[in-house]
């Protein structure tokens, strides 16, 4: 299988698991930006339920913005806050303590944009779990995927209504299993154990 697929903020589930089961990996890199998707959110369990780690984005001059070109507002001290909502969501998580130095930089660095950020957290992702995936990207915008496998509707969380099985959760006792999170969630309480649970989903 050959895949097209956006590169979004720690991506979820669903994202990896078309990642672990494809042939090639083509990202999209000419698309317009689009509000209330992944591209700049991903979701965890929190001690409250399912939580939105939002990064906020400076909104360019004309209407349509290619994602690409999507600058971070970092006037506002969102690595700080999503760290800490990670912490308090897995710090007692199997595997949080293991995985945290390799997690924790990119809460630490600077990035302007938000399309280098999220290959960033993918490449760390792919360190933790040991995959090598090799990927390409695209020169220019198709709205055909041209005979590719189009997972780009993936970013759109709404749209998005991959079901898989179920695994241990820190907070499950409390709110049950929650489908579909960020990867961070599945990394964290399964470890090195998520590569074989990927490759074993059904998209």
């Amino acid at each position: 299988m050959n895949i097209l697929i956006h590169p979004t903020y720690f991506p979820s589930i669903s994202h990896f698991v078309a990642m672990a089961k494809a042939d090639t990996i083509t990202f999209e890199m000419e698309d317009n930006f689009q509000k209330q998707t992944n591209r700049n959110r991903m979701y965890i369990y929190s001690p409250n339920g399912i939580q939105m780690l939002n990064i906020p984005v400076k909104h360019g001059s004309t209407a349509h913005q290619k994602f690409k070109d999507v600058r971070i507002e970092n006037d506002f001290d969102w690595k700080k806050n999503h760290f800490k909502s990670l912490e308090a969501a897995y710090r007692t998580s199997p595997f949080f303590e293991y995985f945290e130095d390799d997690i924790r930089p990119i809460f630490e660095k600077k990035h302007d944009f938000m399309m280098d950020l999220n290959f960033q957290t993918i490449e760390i992702v792919n360190e933790c779990l040991g995959a090598k995936f090799n990927f390409e990207k695209t020169i220019e915008y198709f709205h055909d995927a041209n005979g590719l496998t189009d997972f780009r509707p993936l970013a759109n969380g709404k749209k998005d209504t991959s079901v898989f099985e179920s695994y241990t959760q820190v907070f499950d006792e409390k709110h049950g299993f929650i489908n579909n999170l960020s990867i961070l969630d599945l990394l964290f309480n399964e470890g090195r154990y998520a590569m074989d649970y990927l490759k074993n989903q059904v998209l």
